[in-house]
């Protein structure tokens, strides 16, 4: 989970993104990230997916043992306009207490 933590703050640091939020949750991600109004979510998460996946598995033999995909094809992109940055950032700072 250390690793992949590093490896998403190289990724957003490599396209110029700001990371507000994140939790590495032992079967998923909570991601907050800033991005330019250019940046399509769907290219902001493959790029997080895709190499992620591709130096985890490097790094990581075993996991290939587990499953042939590291990441689902689905995940959840908003904008923050309904509640604040500070709400969304509360939520996923919790998301351990959520789990417990």
């Amino acid at each position: 989970m250390k690793r992949c933590g590093e490896l998403v703050e190289q990724i957003a640091a490599k396209h110029g993104w700001e990371i507000v939020a994140k939790e590495v949750m032992p079967d998923h991600v909570h991601l907050f990230v800033r991005v330019g109004p250019t940046d399509a979510p769907a290219a902001v998460v493959r790029a997080f997916k895709g190499r992620t996946a591709r130096v985890l598995r490097a790094e990581f033999p075993y996991l290939t043992r587990f499953a042939q995909v590291l990441w689902s094809p689905s995940y959840f992109a908003a904008s923050v306009g309904y509640v604040s940055e500070s709400t969304v950032r509360r939520y996923i700072e919790r998301q351990w207490n959520a789990v417990a």
